[in-house]
């Protein structure tokens, strides 16, 4: 069910074993058109669990084969989770957004209802993205809202996270195994007995890994009134509008 501008809703069943889904969605771009198939939606099963990338997500920048075992899949989060922390302590707010839904509210006018100023959204200061709206009996709307940053929707944190969360993995105990064979070996010697690795790109070489400087835009920046001294009276004050000097 179509329930905003490039979102849809659909039923999941909830017996659905954690793991990668391909679907099929078939969907009337407008009245009277031709149905349109789209057979590249990928889900990464389960929602919700707060991580701002799926153990499959990592999986594939480590070329592990699916599906995940349980082992892998514990794994995986908790290399994610502390990848994540890292980014939330350094942006210093949460990735994850909050839901939060607003009732029996007009919209100003001369604004699209799916832009946040249409609303009086109760913190203006942060990222906020309408979800849906809906009308009721009484002429009035009931809006929810998602505010906050939606770290999963901004490629950059992702990359940040997965790359880093790889690179834990790799540079771990069992790294190798699980990384499918880690680094990359550059020699080994004729008896076997010594093995030199390539060295890492440096920072800002291509493939190395970003740095948390690279995040730095989603920092959050409170805007503030400073204070000020009272301005004195006319001609020595900016009050009135024409002044001697």
């Amino acid at each position: 069910m179509r329930i905003g501008e490039d979102r849809y809703e659909f039923t999941i069943p909830g017996e659905l074993a954690d793991g990668r889904y391909w679907c099929t969605v078939t969907f009337t771009p407008s009245e009277g058109a031709a149905p349109v198939t789209d057979r590249t939606v990928r889900l990464d099963m389960p929602f919700g669990t707060g991580l701002v990338a799926s153990p499959e997500q990592l999986a594939d920048e480590l070329h592990v084969p699916l599906p995940l075992s349980a082992a892998q899949r514990e794994t995986f989060r908790t290399a994610l989770e502390k990848a994540q922390a890292e980014v939330a302590a350094y942006l210093q707010r949460p990735l994850v957004p909050v839901p939060q839904t607003l009732r029996q509210v007009a919209p100003t006018p001369f604004f699209a209802l799916t832009d946040p100023r249409a609303w009086p959204v109760p913190d203006v200061d942060d990222a906020v993205k309408v979800v849906s709206y809906e009308l009721g009996a009484d002429d009035a709307y009931t809006v929810r809202l998602l505010i906050g940053l939606d770290a999963a929707a901004e490629a950059p944190i992702v990359h940040y996270v997965i790359a880093h969360a790889a690179e834990r993995i790799r540079s771990g105990p069992g790294g190798e195994e699980v990384a499918g064979g880690g680094r990359r070996v550059s020699s080994v010697s004729a008896e076997g007995q010594s093995i030199s690795y390539e060295a890492a790109p440096a920072a800002g070489q291509a493939g190395a890994l970003p740095t948390l400087d690279s995040l730095h835009t989603y920092r959050r920046r409170l805007w503030r009134p400073l204070p000020t001294a009272a301005a004195s009276p006319w001609p020595y004050g900016g009050r009135r509008r024409f002044t001697r000097w």
